[in-house]
Parts: C-alpha cells; structure tokens; sequence
C-alpha cells in the first residue's frame, strides 16, 4: 500500500551520516498522478519549507511547463519524485550530486504505485537513471521525440544553466511548446 511505502520513505536515515541536516524527505506522490516529475533532490529551500521545487528553478520549470502552483502542487495531477528525497548540501558548482543509493532503494517501489502516463526527467541524473542509453542531455532533449509517450527528457531549470539555454535556442523555441502541449493533453 502506498500510504505505508511513504511512511518508510519519510522515516528514511540511509544517508543520515552525509547529510547537513537530519534527513527530511521532500516529495509529493499520489497513485491518482497524471504526470510525474522526476528531479535531482530538492534544494536548502525546498528542505526548509519543506515543499519540493520550492525555488527559482521550480518557478522556471512551472513557466516551462505552462501551469501554476495550485495546479503544480495537487498531488492529484502531479507526483513530485527526486532521485534523492533530502537535501544533500553544496558543493563546489551547486548542489551535490544524489546517492544512488536513494532511487535504488526507493524509486522502482513508488514507481509502482503510481501509473502515470507521462514522466518529466528533469535533469542529467534523473535521465541517467531512468533511460537506457548513452546520450548526452542535451542529445536527449534535442530528440525527446524518441522517448515518447512515456518520457520527456528536460535540462535542468535552474539559473545555474543560463548558459545552456542560450546556447540551445532551439529549447525554447521547439522543445516548450511540444511539452505545453502534452502537459495540458495529460492534465486535462
């Protein structure tokens, strides 16, 4: 049963000895989810406020995906799964990288319970984890025609991509609309 899987995630210390702070898993799941977005692990302020993508790169990803908070956050619609659940502290370019041992233990037993028709891989490590090949992400989202129906590869939306993003115009300009128009055929 679901409500007894989340229990276990919620009580979850695997990584207790490397984390800055006591462990605080971040995630939203409902097994009614249209849409699950899969993410890297949630940042000092999803940790704090205790509400995943809780960030500029959620406000990024949300204007990406053409929808509003209200909509984001109903766990009815959207089920919120970072390949690690708590906040893994900094490093020297952003973000630590997510243990796999979080999506290894995890992932495949929440996955199984929730039947979402579409999957958003946001992010390298998610895509890594989740796609069988050895693409690039900008490969992968440069032909994320090739993971349909049930994924949609995604660069990470933080600010830290700027870069990315300028170099890639085509993302914007090709990949958005696409993912708009799906997102709205899958939430109704």
């Amino acid at each position: 049963m679901l409500s007894s899987l989340l229990t276990q995630v919620n009580q979850c210390t695997l990584c207790k000895a490397s984390l800055p702070y006591h462990p605080r898993p971040v995630l939203q799941v409902s097994a009614s989810a249209r849409l699950m977005i899969v993410g890297q692990a949630p940042g000092a302020k999803a940790h704090a406020t205790h509400t995943p993508w809780n960030d500029p790169s959620g406000e990024r990803l949300r204007a990406w995906m053409g929808i509003d908070d209200e909509t984001f956050y109903n766990s009815q619609y959207i089920a919120l799964l970072p390949m690690a659940f708590c906040y893994l502290g900094r490093g020297k370019t952003g973000d630590l990288p997510p243990p796999a041992v979080c999506a290894t233990t995890w992932h495949s037993k929440i996955t199984a319970h929730i039947q979402s028709p579409m999957i958003l891989l946001v992010g390298q490590y998610a895509q890594s984890y989740y796609l069988n090949d050895k693409r690039s992400l900008t490969q992968r989202v440069m032909h994320w025609q090739d993971y349909q129906p049930r994924h949609f590869p995604l660069p990470h939306p933080s600010p830290r991509n700027n870069i990315w993003l300028k170099r890639n115009d085509w993302f914007e300009r090709d990949v958005l609309p696409a993912l708009r128009e799906r997102i709205s055929r899958f939430l109704g």
